[in-house]
């Protein structure tokens, strides 16, 4: 007899796309193993279940000028490598450079070590899925 559960992948995708049940978690990308800096590039999976690709920058070195049309999500990373959000943000082109070295200086006071900029959503509305869906209902 065995105890191993079977389970059919449209089923697991159910149980991950489930708001109430789905973590915010970042899953690190395979295909960055072959990269000089596999650091570069990583993913989040959102509470329903998709996944965004970022590129990850060390906060020190983020250029609050090249952080435009954007979802932008500050991370802490611990000493075993795992990640939490420490916030979540939008920026747009009407977003003040004053107000992101604000935003910035205030991650770095929170504890924030790197920041992931997702750029692959194209529109305002795309980029305000991605954010609802990256930001913790208890946020």
């Amino acid at each position: 007899m065995r105890n191993i559960k079977f389970s059919s992948w449209s089923n697991s995708m159910c149980v991950t796309r489930d708001p109430t049940s789905s973590v915010i978690r970042e899953e690190r990308l395979r295909s960055t193993v072959g990269l000089r800096e596999p650091d570069v590039l990583s993913s989040w999976r959102g509470r329903s279940g998709r996944r965004y690709v970022v590129g990850v920058q060390p906060l020190a070195e983020t250029d609050v000028s090249e952080v435009t049309d954007t979802v932008v999500i500050a991370v802490q990373r611990s000493g075993d490598g795992t990640a939490a959000v420490v916030d979540v943000a939008m920026a747009g082109d009407e977003m003040p450079p004053r107000a992101r070295l604000g935003w910035l200086s205030s991650m770095r006071a929170r504890g924030a070590t790197e920041v992931h900029v997702h750029r692959l959503a194209d529109s305002e509305a795309e980029r305000q899925a991605v954010f609802a869906d990256l930001v913790s209902p208890a946020a």
